[in-house]
């Protein structure tokens, strides 16, 4: 009985203890890793002079991989051979192997940016940089700087700032096709740049946020900036360099039928004053009209009456340029008249209601419009057309919270070829004026006038715009409730737009100036601003 009741307290222990193995819980495994590889060493070692080597090697106490290194990778001066770089999947080593011939007495950086992570948590080893010198002494000036973004009120990441070299090889074209002595980039989103490891010299300082990076200026997709004086080490300024995208030179395409009547010609560039003259053979009573694409860079040709010919020859002329262009004439279907409103459900009281037709419109006839507020009262209204970009504009005089049924019976519209609209009807609603917001900017200490004051959304895109010649407030009315941010633009040359710089011509881009903080317009609200320019 004794034994029986010694083996029972037994068996209870080693239940229990079983019991308290199975209960069921989550590893925590520790902690997580936050550190960056360790380097341990580098062969040859970092820092070295009179390199004559081929091959680097750098050891890290942990395994390593590379994120975006062909983005991330920096080699100052450039070679004109990349060198191999391995690993392609992961190692405890980085290998560079040089297959180009390093220039003699130069000091080379090889900056790595973010490309280099552990292999398990993808913690970053930041801008380490191997250097070496194939001279007896290490380069060590610096330059560093701030890049903007004419346009934006913050430049985007990845931007090339770079040295080229002032000396009797150096002119202004060099940048379209060779690369720079020195290449850096802006860190991270602070738009900051430091070039390290410089020689003495002068040097002409360019910036770009380039399409590709082969640091060359393509003006078709890049980006550019400079500073218009000569850059003197050793010194210690900080420079501000302005990107801005160039227009392009003007150059014309080939042109391309689309319908039976309608030649489009796409031009890039300033087209100002472009004209399209046929010189092919036509009838007595040939007519045409063009029109502006509002998007593209491209001019609409409609003409009549239809040729019948293989092909037309025409002469482009703009400014004190001349173009023949040839096209391949085909059959298609004949044109039939489509227009459509801008606007199709809400009107902006501050709006103008507007439709678009894919023909030049010839005429306008009120007589076949009406337009109906919700109170069955009819409204009276004007209307315009805008032949540049083939608008047609109707005009009246809206309150809030109302609705206008807009009707076009045919007839209302002719077209180049005398086509007529089919019945067209629109309902459009306005808002209360409580829906909306007020701003009232005072722009102290502007420099020059006149001044563009814009309000943009977060991408630059113009919202609403006032032109000031003097001291004054300016006042934005029945604006929609969001964000928004200010922008100052010096219209230097007082033509009412922005303009652009040109590398070429060393000409800066017209100065903007973005109030620091972004605006949130509420509705029934009036935000007073004060935006002190200094």
């Amino acid at each position: 009985m004794k034994n029986r009741f010694l083996y029972s307290i037994i068996l209870f222990f080693l239940i229990l203890s079983f019991s308290n193995c199975a209960k069921r819980g989550n590893p925590t495994g520790g902690a997580k890793d936050s550190i960056p590889p360790v380097i341990l060493k580098t062969v040859p070692e970092n820092y070295s002079t009179l390199f004559n080597e081929k091959e680097i090697r750098i050891y890290f106490d942990e395994y390593i991989k590379f994120n975006n290194l062909q983005q991330q990778l920096i080699i100052s001066p450039p070679l004109k051979y990349d060198p191999i770089i391995t690993p392609y999947s992961t190692a405890k080593y980085i290998k560079i192997v040089i297959i180009d011939t390093l220039l003699d007495n130069t000091t080379y950086t090889i900056n790595f940016g973010k490309s280099i992570e552990d292999n398990n948590e993808g913690n970053a080893y930041d801008y380490y940089k191997y250097v070496f010198s194939t001279g007896d002494f290490i380069d060590s000036l610096t330059v560093s700087g701030t890049v903007k973004d004419a346009s934006l009120i913050k430049p985007e990441d990845g931007i090339t700032i770079m040295l080229y070299e002032k000396n009797e090889a150096y002119t202004d074209s060099t940048v379209f096709s060779e690369k720079p002595f020195y290449i850096t980039t802006t860190k991270d989103s602070t738009s900051t740049f430091e070039f390290t490891n410089l020689k003495e010299g002068n040097y002409i300082m360019v910036a770009l946020k380039e399409n590709s990076s082969n640091y060359t200026f393509q003006p078709k997709t890049d980006k550019i900036g400079f500073i218009d004086s000569i850059i003197s080490t050793p010194n210690n300024y900080n420079y501000e360099i302005t990107l801005f995208k160039e227009v392009l030179d003007y150059k014309i395409a080939r042109p391309k039928q689309i319908s039976k009547r309608q030649i489009l010609f796409g031009y890039e560039g300033i087209a100002d004053s472009l004209q399209l003259n046929i010189i092919s053979e036509t009838p007595k009573n040939y007519s045409y009209k063009t029109v502006r694409d509002r998007e593209k860079d491209t001019i609409n040709y409609w003409f009549k009456p239809a040729i019948e010919a293989d092909s037309l020859l025409f002469t482009a002329i703009n400014r004190n340029k001349i173009d023949t262009l040839t096209i391949r004439w085909r059959d298609f279907e004949k044109d039939s008249l489509k227009i459509t409103g801008l606007q199709t459900r809400q009107l902006e009281l501050n709006e103008t209601f507007q439709l678009i037709a894919n023909i030049p419109i010839d005429s306008i006839h009120k007589q076949h419009m009406t337009i109906i507020d919700k109170d069955s009262v009819a409204v009276s209204f004007s209307t315009s057309k805008d032949s540049i970009y083939n608008l047609i504009n109707i005009e009246f005089e809206k309150s809030e919270s109302n609705r206008y049924d807009i009707q076009f019976l045919p007839n209302a519209f002719v077209d180049f070829y005398g086509n007529v609209n089919d019945t067209l009807q629109y309902s459009l609603n306005t808002k209360k004026l409580s829906d909306y917001g007020t701003v009232i900017l005072n722009i102290a200490n502007a420099e020059t006038y006149p001044i563009i004051v814009q309000l943009t959304d977060s991408k630059g895109k113009v919202l609403y715009e006032s032109i000031a010649t003097k001291k004054e407030e300016t006042t934005f009315e029945l604006i929609k409730p969001g964000n928004y941010f200010v922008r100052i633009i010096y219209d230097t040359n007082g033509n009412g737009i922005w303009d652009t710089g040109n590398f070429l011509k060393r000409l800066q881009a017209e100065i903007i100036i973005y109030y620091p903080e972004q605006l949130e317009v509420r509705p029934n609200w009036t935000l007073n601003e004060t935006f002190n320019l200094e």
